[in-house]
């Protein structure tokens, strides 16, 4: 349970003393309290029973059960080791990712701010009880449903309960309800409904609860397997069919839907879950968590990145650089400005800055306007002023529109912009009633008197510009989008190294565009100033239209609507609760120095998986050309179990275990069908491939017949020799293709560009070698059932994979079946 912490927060100006600990705990013994468990992730059995009962799993058990009532317990336990080996790996990464998950449930869980005995403090949202008074400022999430009580006004995004975007305004007698968010203003709210009673409780436990949502590449994956699993689903047709006509053996039969069982690439699985695997290992290192399943994928697709200036760009810790007074005294500014920042009650980085080095006292409001980032001013009224007025303090075009300003007045302004400072403007109007009345849509004084400049200053992130460049070398384009005035922007823009060519636009300018302007600004430009919520919502949206795969990185309130929007959402650690709450990834200690990374371990991940699909189609098609060819040419089956289990542990078992943590990055933009992507490598290499191994296995099998004594039928013909002899081509040619798929030379280029990687040739030698050891060994080629091959056998096979490796490489260099075809394949 956690313990109450007073907060440094002192409450004396407010009358509401909300609960005693008595009544608090008189409360929770009556079962009035929020102690509600939400399941963040599986359970272990939901693990256990997704992973074994599936229903390729249960074709392969089925056939080792018949593999064992036939006695042939070596087929029986190499398709257990086998498929168990992929289930034991698919259960030990789910149970991490479950543990993980529910760390970080922990880590994130938000805390409340109640009031009690007249004093704040911060406690777990569980130990929240009804009745309970609780305190909300911008960027908190309301954790019960309540009323709002005491004079204060808070703007609440509900957008998570009815999919609105519009920001609602809350006073006095107004409910609040879980799941939303205070955008500006603060205030307190009486817990009216809490638990399992709460509007937003199911909606929260859908949300927070696992979800099995698979991403785009997986999507496709799996319809790969499921169409394989189609392909499977005929053959076994056929051979039950064969099997009722011809009176094959049953063990025959037996051995012929296993090899057809190998068909179905449940290794890709394995291949897929070593690649999320090591990504999410590999980003956590970098200190970026993720928070949705989707966000891997996301990050492999990303071809435009949009991010605010302050707390991305800048460390979004202000300091007040200088102040300027217009027609007072210096001191006069200070104090006034002194005293608007102590009696604001929307506290944000501004107010902050001043209240560290100028000190005010608290006096009594008449009337307050929050900060608002699409208003861009805030406003303040005070009941024993001497000089009765409103004070305001904004952005200094936003004021402009209230009070002229002069040259000097705006030369000072640009002098502060160019050089990078936020500037804002802080002027006075005496009409005491300005503000009354309008708090659902706040309008600046007409007469207002500008009284003084204000310049702050704020740090550029540390690598910001190693990080900028790293985002051009992911081949992603940045777009600069700020509430702050674009020449500012620009300025720091500059400094961080951003671009040698800034094209600028303002939100007010974006504001008369038509849709057809509005597109081509925000394709064009790529920096953003003056910008309201929804405009760089609709930036991002629009961006989207046109076809990119869109990231926004945020850290305050104001970034929730543009998040929502984007294919990607990345908040900051740092950020408000509300941002934190609907971003994808969240940047742990703010390590924005590590997005570059994180968007390569994306495109090195989707390459991973993109090389391991390679690999799986060319021997599904090669093995199910062959089991077709050699039923038509010569009425026999091709492989038995053991050949079938050698072929996919040597061709495609093996190297898919370090192809995805081998892969590198590259690729930018988003990318078509990754099916599409591997037809030019995959069709010629899988007809080639069951050509030359049905020529092989031919050879032998004549060679075979005509070793018969006289007298013999053809149902004595030993069919080792030739299976050895397909088998070994097979291996052979698989094992090539890893060369052709990562080129470490140009005489390799052809099916794929050079990558100058040996690693994956040396992983095809060692194979090789292992699979000689098993031929040599007597045990081993037993087990498997193979037979000796000698070295002029030996010698034959490998020329003619060599041969074959010369005719792929010319079919893929003359692009003779892109020509055939008509079509562009690569």
């Amino acid at each position: 349970m956690t313990q109450d912490i007073p907060s440094t927060n002192d409450l004396s100006a407010t009358c509401l003393q909300g609960l005693s600990e008595s009544e608090v705990a008189r409360r929770r013994a009556a079962g009035q309290g929020n102690n509600v468990t939400l399941q963040t992730s599986r359970s272990y059995r939901q693990i256990f029973q997704e992973n074994l009962f599936s229903f390729i799993n249960l074709v392969f058990f089925a056939i080792s059960t018949v593999m064992i009532v036939l006695q042939r317990y070596g087929d029986a336990l190499l398709v257990v080791v086998v498929i168990f080996s992929g289930i034991l790996m698919n259960i030990y990464q789910e149970i991490w990712a479950k543990r993980k998950l529910d760390q970080i449930a922990l880590l994130n869980r938000p805390s409340a701010t109640v009031i009690r005995e007249g004093k704040e403090y911060s406690i777990d949202p569980n130990d929240i009880v009804l009745g309970d008074i609780l305190v909300v400022r911008a960027g908190d999430q309301i954790l019960v449903d309540g009323a709002i009580v005491g004079e204060g006004r808070i703007d609440v995004d509900e957008s998570l309960l009815t999919g609105e975007s519009d920001m609602i305004p809350k006073l006095a007698g107004d409910s609040v309800y879980s799941g939303t968010f205070c955008v500006s203003g603060s205030g307190y709210f009486e817990a009216q409904k809490v638990g399992t009673e709460t509007v937003a409780y199911k909606l929260v436990t859908g949300a927070r609860v696992f979800r099995q949502v698979y991403t785009p590449l997986q999507q496709e994956i799996n319809l790969v397997i499921r169409a394989f699993l189609l392909l499977a689903c005929f053959l076994w047709i056929l051979v039950c069919i064969s099997f009722l006509s011809r009176s094959l053996p049953l063990a025959d039969l037996a051995q012929r839907a296993a090899v057809i069982a190998g068909l179905v690439p449940a290794g890709l699985l394995i291949a897929i879950t070593l690649a999320y695997g090591t990504g999410a290992v590999r980003m956590l290192g970098e200190n970026v968590l993720i928070q949705q399943a989707n966000a891997v994928e996301s990050l492999s697709n990303v071809n435009v990145l949009c991010l605010d200036k302050t707390g991305t760009l800048t460390t979004n810790q202000l300091n007040l650089q200088s102040v300027y007074p217009i027609g007072i005294s210096e001191a006069e500014l200070r104090q006034a400005l002194a005293d608007f920042a102590a009696n604001t009650t929307a506290h944000n980085r501004t107010s902050d800055a001043l209240g560290a080095v100028l000190m005010g006292e608290k006096r009594a409001v008449r009337a307050e306007v929050p900060f608002s980032s699409a208003r861009q001013w805030s406003a303040i009224a005070f009941k024993d002023d001497p000089h009765p007025g409103v004070y305001v303090m904004g952005a200094p075009e936003m004021l402009a529109r209230s009070t002229p300003l002069t040259d000097e007045i705006n030369t000072q302004i640009q002098a502060g912009i160019q050089q990078g400072l936020r500037v804002l403007l802080f002027a006075y109007s005496d009409a005491i009633h300005a503000l009354d009345n309008c708090e659902n849509h706040p309008l600046l004084p007409s007469d207002l008197k500008p009284i003084g400049i204000l310049q702050f200053s704020d740090q550029l992130r540390p690598q910001v510009r190693e990080t900028l460049d790293g985002f051009a070398r992911a081949g992603i384009s940045v777009k600069i989008i700020s509430g702050d005035n674009p020449q500012t922007v620009a300025a720091l823009a500059t400094q961080a190294g951003f671009s040698s060519e800034i094209r600028l636009v303002s939100g007010p300018e974006l504001a008369i565009m038509d849709d057809a302007r509005f597109s081509q600004a925000a394709l064009s430009c790529n920096v953003f100033g003056r910008i309201t919520p929804e405009q760089k919502a609709k930036l991002v949206k629009t961006l989207r239209r046109q076809g990119n795969y869109v990231a926004m990185i945020g850290d305050g309130v104001n970034d929730v609507l543009s998040l929502k929007q984007s294919n990607l959402g990345i908040a900051m650690e740092s950020g408000s609760k509300a941002t934190r709450g609907v971003a994808d990834i969240v940047l742990l200690q703010d390590s924005f120095a590590s997005l570059p990374h994180t968007f390569l371990e994306g495109q090195r991940i989707y390459n991973g998986i993109r090389d391991a699909l390679a690999l799986f189609i060319v021997r599904v098609f090669a093995i199910t050309l062959l089991i077709f060819s050699t039923a038509m040419v010569t009425d026999s089956f091709p492989l038995v179990n053991k050949h079938s289990a050698l072929v996919s542990l040597f061709g495609v078992g093996l190297p898919t275990v370090m192809l995805p943590i081998w892969a590198k990055p590259g690729g930018t933009g988003r990318r078509r069908s990754i099916v599409r992507s591997l037809l030019h490598f995959t069709i010629p290499s899988a007809l080639s491939l069951s050509l030359v191994a049905l020529l092989v296995y031919m050879l032998y099998l004549v060679s075979a017949i005509l070793d018969l004594s006289p007298g013999s039928d053809f149902t004595q013909v030993d069919y080792s020799q030739p299976r050895t002899a397909l088998v070994t081509i097979l291996i052979l040619g698989e094992l090539l293709l890893l060369p052709f798929l990562k080129p470490p030379t140009t005489a390799w280029v052809g099916g794929e560009p050079l990558s100058g990687d040996w690693r994956y040739t040396i992983m095809a030698v060692v194979l090789l070698g292992t699979y000689l050891l098993i031929l040599v060994v007597p045990f081993s080629r037993r087990f498997f059932e193979l037979s000796s091959l000698s070295p002029l056998d030996g010698l034959f096979l490998w020329l003619v994979a060599l041969e074959w490796c010369l005719i792929l490489r010319a079919t893929w260099r003359t692009r003779f079946l892109d020509r055939f075809l008509g079509v562009d394949l690569s």
